[in-house]
């Protein structure tokens, strides 16, 4: 059906609320920016859906609209009755106060879902928890089939970026799904409108992760050592990080075929993967 737009001056007012700086409280209220992000996400009836910073309820009615269920998780609780007001008409969510890297989501689908289904992840998320919140997610024991989040544009063109100018971030990301921006919202569709523009990532999952389950510590080991000191040569960034001789990482990385020379951000998954089973292969890791 469609929606009216939420008056989100006149709830802020009615509730005595002010949008929180230190909570990354910038609301996502322009209409057609939220319908991309509805259309990203590709919600069908069939799907549960976790939110997280749901706020006032602008996203939320839309997925409600479209989805079986949706749980969402809002951090604070002054927002509580707000967010209950405008959700009223809806008798498919689920609304969770407290703070969602303090909570599993695996147990959030379980508790509220069928277990055996899966389930997505669409939400406008505080910018300043982006990197943890999709670390949350993609550890998960059960993880989501599909993310759909908004954030800054330039993270989001990180966490797409390509070999030859990777991070540790895009890699995080990778090893699990395939990213995409999926379309970019102006700063002015934001209430109040953040300084930065941002865009919609959307995260397809693979099954199972590009690196094998088993080799996932020792990989993000050797991607956080790479990538610790961005500036200088994997062969001195990872004897720095991993504590090793210049002389056996040099040693190491030519057993994976890959130059001493270059830097983290231009090797691809491939490429980790064979430094993985090397390092495996010498330390017994």
């Amino acid at each position: 059906m469609s929606l009216p737009p939420l008056d989100v001056s006149g709830l802020l007012k009615r509730y005595g609320l002010r949008p929180d700086k230190r909570l990354g409280q910038n609301f996502l209220v322009d209409e057609s920016a939220l319908q991309r992000v509805v259309q990203a996400a590709e919600v069908t009836e069939e799907d549960a859906v976790l939110e997280v910073g749901p706020g006032l309820g602008n996203l939320t009615r839309h997925l409600a609209d479209l989805a079986r269920l949706v749980i969402a998780v809002e951090i604070d609780a002054r927002f509580i009755p707000a967010l209950k007001e405008v959700l009223l008409p809806f008798k498919n969510i689920r609304i969770v106060q407290g703070d969602i890297l303090s909570l599993n989501p695996t147990e959030l689908i379980m508790e509220r879902a069928d277990a055996k289904s899966g389930y997505l992840v669409v939400a406008n998320i505080p910018y300043y928890i982006t990197s943890a919140l999709f670390r949350h997610l993609l550890e998960a024991n059960k993880k989501p089939d599909r993310m759909v989040l908004t954030v800054q544009r330039e993270v989001a063109e990180r966490i797409c970026a390509a070999p030859g100018d990777m991070s540790l971030l895009a890699l995080s990301v990778q090893v699990y799904g395939q990213p995409k921006v999926a379309a970019t919202i102006p700063a002015g569709a934001f209430y109040p409108p953040p300084k930065v523009d941002s865009a919609v990532v959307r995260v397809e999952l693979y099954p199972e992760p590009q690196i094998p389950a088993s080799e996932l510590p020792a990989f993000f080991r050797l991607v956080k050592a790479g990538f610790s000191q961005k500036r200088k040569t994997l062969r001195n960034a990872l004897s720095g990080g991993m504590h090793w001789e210049t002389s056996l990482t040099a040693q190491i990385l030519q057993a994976a075929s890959i130059d001493p020379m270059r830097r983290a951000e231009t090797l691809n998954l491939e490429e980790w993967r064979n430094l993985v089973a090397v390092y495996q292969s010498e330390f017994n890791a």
